[in-house]
């Protein structure tokens, strides 16, 4: 047994283990490249319908909204993927308004608010939903170069506000699924960032 628990897993693993292992494997990277795509999608049409009405602050608001119902009615067609694809949604929302540069921290709280009354009206899991529509935002932050834990504050407290119009077990919900948020942006950016050290005197 001893002998056994020391090989490595792959010399463990059967026929079945690896027909298996293979599958996952494919099918997380398709999950993969589906998610880039949705997120190339959403960036391409956020900047471009940003740029066609020319006004950027005005419209972000109104378009955000149209691609959180866009998004919705997807995965309402197709009968699934709402928490997997609002992550990328999010993302693509706030890379393309930095594309035209609008109001980050408005499109921020703008994504998760519609998110959040979304999945409510579609009977998705609200919090599940608003934590990934939060991940989305910190995740576009970071890849553009944007104040991450501000972004992540914002967001935040957009999805809690948003979770009060539909009542108090969603605001509880809500707040429970987004702690540490910010707390857990400023850890990631501090392991990331160089530290300055004090030169030994």
């Amino acid at each position: 047994m001893a002998d056994e628990q020391q090989q490595p897993m792959n010399e463990q693993m059967g026929t079945s283990g690896r027909t298996v292992r293979d599958g996952i494997v494919s099918s997380l990277k398709g999950i993969n490249e589906i998610e880039a795509e949705i997120v190339s999608l959403v960036r391409d049409t956020v900047a471009n319908s940003l740029r066609a009405t020319g006004a950027v602050s005005g419209e972000a608001v109104t378009i955000t909204r149209d691609v959180v119902r866009g998004a919705i009615a997807a995965t309402e067609e197709v009968g699934t993927g709402l928490t997997l694809s609002t992550k990328s949604v999010a993302k693509g929302v706030i890379m393309g308004v930095s594309d035209v540069g609008g109001d980050l921290r408005v499109a921020a709280e703008e994504i998760v608010r519609s998110t959040v009354r979304g999945a409510s009206e579609v009977g998705a899991d609200v919090s599940v939903t608003a934590r990934r529509a939060v991940d989305g935002v910190i995740e576009a932050s970071a890849e553009i170069g944007a104040n991450a834990i501000d972004l992540a504050k914002s967001a935040s407290g957009a999805a809690i506000e948003a979770a009060g119009t539909i009542g108090n077990a969603a605001v509880a919900t809500v707040r429970d699924m987004l702690v540490g948020v910010v707390g857990g942006v400023k850890e990631v950016l501090n392991a990331a960032l160089p530290h300055h050290e004090e030169p030994k005197q």
